[in-house]
């Protein structure tokens, strides 16, 4: 299993536990905001390896948005509900095994 293909696991749930309404909100407020900052900074570094290795890049995408307007109540739980939606989703697709082209000596 590649690295980024973990990340977005373990964002992904990340993204669901703080999806759960009043468990998230409280977490949330209860740091001080600091869960969504940390967040932010995994969807950052997942997007950054996933980009690398040329995979999907949605779901990160959406995880850095939502790690910045999921401090308003109803819209960040909606956020947050869609990005580990689609997180897990690409998570869990099988892997493509890219191959190296063969190099032809001369």
């Amino acid at each position: 299993m590649s690295t980024p293909r973990i990340l977005k696991w373990i964002s992904g749930g990340a993204e669901a536990l703080l999806a759960i309404p009043v468990l998230g909100g409280s977490i949330v407020i209860g740091f001080l905001y600091i869960p969504l900052l940390v967040t932010l900074a995994l969807h950052i570094v997942t997007l950054v390896l996933t980009k690398k290795e040329g995979g999907n890049t949605v779901g990160s995408i959406l995880g850095i948005v939502t790690s910045c307007v999921a401090w308003i109540p109803f819209v960040g739980w909606a956020m947050h509900t869609v990005t580990a939606i689609l997180l897990m989703i690409d998570a869990s697709k099988p892997e493509v095994q890219r191959t190296q082209p063969d190099i032809i000596d001369q």
